[in-house]
C-alpha cells in the first residue's frame, strides 16, 4: 500500500510540474504499469468483412444500395422516403435506405457532400438557396430533380394577439431545426413581405410549448398537409393559423394554397378555409458521371419507381401520390437524362398504345374478345421491350 501511495504522489506532482501534458501523460503510464495498473489501450476491431463469404455478402448488400435523404421525424419527407423504401425494396436487388435528416436545405447539403446519399427530398426553391446565398459551383450541373412531389404548405401558427401578419414584426417567430424549409422557404416570405421577425431555431414541438408561456409569437412550419404536428395539437383558446396572401411577389415558386377545417378539424372551425402559399416539393437527385457505380444505382432505382409507381398510389403509402404527375416540370431545374428518357419512352408507349387499339379494331371488326386479345398481346411484347 506504501508502495502504491507513493506512485500516486508522483503522478499528482508530475501534473503539478511544469511538464508538458503529452510527456504528463507517459510518465502517468508508466508509474502505473509499475503497480500493475497500467490503463488497457483500445484494440481496434478487424476491419470487415474478414472472411471470403463475407465479403460476397457485403458486395452484394452493398452493390443496390442507395440512400434518400428524408427529413425531420415530424415532417412529411420522411413519410415519403419511407413509402420509397418499402415500395421499391427488392432484396439484393434495390434496397432504398430512408434517412433521418436537418430537412429541405439540409437534404440538398447531403446529396452534395455526405456519402451514400443519392437522392434527397427537397423543395423547389431551395436550389435559388444554393445559388446565391452559398454559391456552389455548377450546383444546377450538379443536382437534377427525378419527378415532382407533393405540395409544401406555408403554416403560420400564432398565438391569439396576433391578428395580422404584420403583427409579427419585431416578435420572436420559431422557424424550426437549422436545415428544415421553415429556415428558408419562412425567411423568404417575411423578406418579400418586408417584415421583420427576430427568427429563433428549435424544434417545433419545443416551439409550440414556448408559444404557451409567451416567449413565442408564432412558428413557421412549411410542411405537406395534413401534418402530425397540427393534427394532433389540442385547441388552445385564441391559437390560429394566419393567412400568407398569394401575389406578384411569390409568383416564382409559389402557388395559391388553403388549410382547411378538413385538415386540421381541431384547430379550423368547420367550413371554414385558411389562404396561404405553397412550394412543389422534388426527388431530386446526384448527377453522377455515367461511367461510375453510384450512377447505375440511380438509374436502377428511377426504373424501379416507374415500374412500381402504381403501386405507391395505393393504401397503405400517403395519400399524396395519387397527385403525383411523374412527367410534371419543376422550374430552374434540370431533369435528371435517365428520368426524361423514360418519360420519353412512356409516351411512346401510350401513342402506341392508341394505334394498337385502332389495329386491333381493324383487324376484328365485329369481335370484341379478340380486339381484346391482340391489345393485350402488345401490351406484353411492349412489356418485353422495356426489359430489353
Amino acid at each position: 500500500m506504501p508502495r502504491l501511495l507513493s506512485l500516486l504522489v508522483c503522478v499528482a506532482l508530475l501534473q503539478l510540474s511544469g511538464v508538458p501534458a503529452g510527456a504528463q501523460s507517459t510518465k502517468s503510464e508508466y508509474l502505473l504499469a509499475q503497480i500493475g495498473q497500467a490503463p488497457k489501450r483500445a484494440v481496434p476491431i478487424p476491419n470487415k468483412p474478414v472472411a471470403e463469404d463475407e465479403v460476397a455478402r457485403a458486395a452484394r448488400i452493398n452493390n443496390w444500395t442507395v440512400g434518400v435523404a428524408g427529413g425531420l421525424l415530424e415532417g412529411t419527407f420522411v413519410r415519403y422516403a419511407a413509402d420509397l423504401g418499402k415500395a421499391l425494396d427488392d432484396g439484393d436487388n434495390l434496397r432504398v435506405l430512408p434517412i433521418v435528416t436537418y430537412g429541405a436545405v439540409g437534404n440538398v447539403t447531403d446529396l452534395i457532400y455526405l456519402k451514400g446519399v443519392d437522392f434527397a427530398i427537397t423543395y423547389a426553391d431551395v436550389l435559388d438557396h444554393f445559388k446565391n446565398v452559398e454559391k456552389i459551383p455548377g450546383i444546377e450541373r450538379r443536382i437534377n430533380y427525378v419527378i415532382p412531389m407533393f405540395q409544401g404548405e406555408v403554416h403560420l401558427y400564432v398565438r391569439p394577439e396576433i391578428r395580422t401578419i404584420q403583427d409579427l414584426a419585431g416578435k420572436k417567430v420559431g422557424f424550426n431545426t437549422v436545415g428544415s424549409a421553415a429556415n428558408y422557404t419562412g425567411d423568404i416570405v417575411f423578406k418579400r413581405l418586408g417584415i421583420k421577425v427576430d427568427q429563433v431555431f428549435q424544434n417545433n414541438a419545443l416551439a409550440i410549448e414556448a408559444m404557451r408561456k409567451g416567449e413565442l409569437a408564432g412558428i413557421v412550419h412549411v410542411v405537406g398537409k395534413p401534418n402530425d404536428l397540427f393534427t394532433k395539437l389540442k385547441p388552445e383558446p385564441g391559437f390560429h393559423f394566419l393567412p400568407v396572401e398569394y401575389g406578384d411577389k411569390f409568383a416564382d415558386y409559389y402557388v395559391p394554397a388553403e388549410l382547411t377545417s378538413a385538415d386540421y378539424p381541431n384547430l379550423i372551425p368547420p367550413g371554414q378555409s385558411v389562404q396561404t402559399i405553397s412550394v412543389s416539393g422534388l426527388l431530386a437527385v446526384y448527377n453522377w458521371k455515367t461511367d461510375t457505380d453510384r450512377y447505375r444505382r440511380c438509374v436502377r432505382f428511377i426504373e424501379y419507381l416507374f415500374n412500381r409507381f402504381d403501386k405507391l398510389r395505393e393504401p397503405p403509402y400517403q395519400p399524396g401520390w395519387r397527385q403525383i404527375n411523374l412527367a410534371g416540370s419543376i422550374p430552374g431545374w434540370t431533369r435528371f437524362a435517365p428520368t426524361q428518357e423514360l418519360i420519353d419512352k412512356a409516351a411512346r408507349t401510350t401513342v402506341d398504345a392508341g394505334l394498337a387499339r385502332q389495329q386491333a379494331a381493324r383487324a376484328a371488326p365485329n369481335n370484341a374478345a379478340e380486339q381484346e386479345r391482340l391489345f393485350r398481346e402488345f401490351l406484353e411484347w411492349s412489356k418485353q421491350q422495356k426489359r430489353q
